[in-house]
């Protein structure tokens, strides 16, 4: 499975989803129970692939798989094959609110693996972006300011900040060969203290293809100065959720000495009258994602 999941750039997590939830896993049988992925196994996660790139759901995607290359063992749907459907770019608010009231009643618990199964279901059907977006970032900022009628306490946000950390970093591919030549540095800007958001990019970035160097501890300008000069990235991106945090003058410093790194700025935090006429503003994960895809390898 690890040696699929690198060839295709996913995780080995979101592999067993896509075989849990629709069929997509290996059907070759060794000696005992276990199972290997062979050549049409692995062709019909391409084309998953390509109809997730396409914008189509997880499911959709996985129905138009399984209709362009049905199964032998009779597992496939027995209808002919059919065009990929218009999809819905995003999961409804009522599967999302669903997740969340189940990520939330086992984080409540302290319920560490299911925390963790809910995380990963939420990951693997949606991906790392949507489900940050629609299911954790709203569970985490409820719990921050305390849920009424619900003993949530420091140790309930930390259970679950640490939870959806490493659920992220699994779902997170380890690229062999990206698209991108030269790295997309991520960095917080100093003082902003979470740094979920950014490995949330990275791993949607992984998905696409786009490698990165992230820097889970906000560098300050001189040391993050010196990443850029050392590891000539095609862009740096610097995150900054508050106000107070985001210093424009930051950019000038890590695009001294002639470098032509892409700059941008991502987060709440930034406006756009204060940025160098150099830097992109960029509104949240999933436009900067597609915007850095865009201007480092094209659609």
């Amino acid at each position: 499975m690890a040696a699929v999941a690198r060839r295709l750039g996913v995780a080995p997590s979101t592999l067993r989803t896509w075989d849990r939830r629709y069929g997509l896993g290996p059907s070759r049988h060794t000696g005992g129970k276990h199972r290997r992925y062979c050549a049409s196994d692995i062709g019909r996660l391409e084309l998953m692939q390509r109809a997730l790139l396409r914008g189509a759901s997880t499911a959709e995607a996985a129905r138009y798989a399984l209709q362009q290359m049905p199964k032998s063992d009779g597992a496939a749907p027995e209808t002919p094959a059919q065009p990929l459907p218009p999809p819905a770019e995003h999961l409804t608010a009522a599967q999302n609110g669903a997740a969340a009231r189940r990520l939330r009643s086992a984080a409540v618990a302290l319920d560490g693996r299911a925390v963790q199964q809910t995380l990963d279901d939420a990951i693997g059907g949606a991906g790392a972006i949507d489900a940050w977006d629609g299911v954790i970032a709203p569970v985490l900022e409820a719990c921050g300011a305390g849920w009424p009628g619900a003993p949530a306490g420091v140790e309930v946000h930390a259970l679950l900040t640490e939870c959806v950390l490493a659920a992220i970093v699994r779902a997170t591919p380890v690229l062999d060969h990206p698209r991108n030549q030269r790295p997309v540095l991520l960095s917080r800007v100093p003082g902003e203290q979470d740094p979920l958001p950014l490995h949330v990019l990275a791993a949607g970035l992984a998905v696409r293809r786009i490698g990165s160097q992230l820097f889970g501890l906000p560098l300050p300008g001189p040391a993050l100065s010196a990443a850029v000069r050392r590891s000539s990235p095609a862009a740096v991106v610097l995150w900054s959720e508050r106000a107070g945090n985001a210093d424009p003058a930051l950019f000038p410093e890590v695009s001294r000495g002639g470098l032509r790194s892409r700059l941008f700025a991502v987060g709440a935090g930034w406006r756009s009258p204060m940025l160098p006429e150099r830097v992109e503003l960029l509104s949240g994960l999933r436009t900067a994602a597609d915007r850095i895809e865009y201007v480092l390898v094209g659609n």
